[in-house]
């Protein structure tokens, strides 16, 4: 069964975040715990943790910004 990555918010006023970076790249076996990206919010970069273990699909893209929830990728 698949688990979404979805944008966390991380401060209690954000609602939008840009991806700086993907640490692991489409394709790529990932365990849990293992950071993911890096997100750039409020002026301050933080790397979110992988949710699960599994195979990592990125949707979202590098530069791009997204609202809180959107749907990053998946773990297969």
């Amino acid at each position: 069964m698949a688990t979404d990555i979805l944008l966390p918010k991380i401060g209690f006023s954000m609602t939008e975040a840009q991806i700086a970076e993907w640490l692991a790249e489409d394709g790529a076996q990932v365990t849990e715990g293992q950071p993911l990206y890096l997100l750039e919010a409020d002026k301050s970069a933080n790397e979110v943790e992988s949710p699960a273990s599994g195979t990592l699909r990125i949707v979202a893209q590098p530069g791009e910004t997204y609202e809180v929830g959107a749907i990053l990728g998946t773990i297969e």
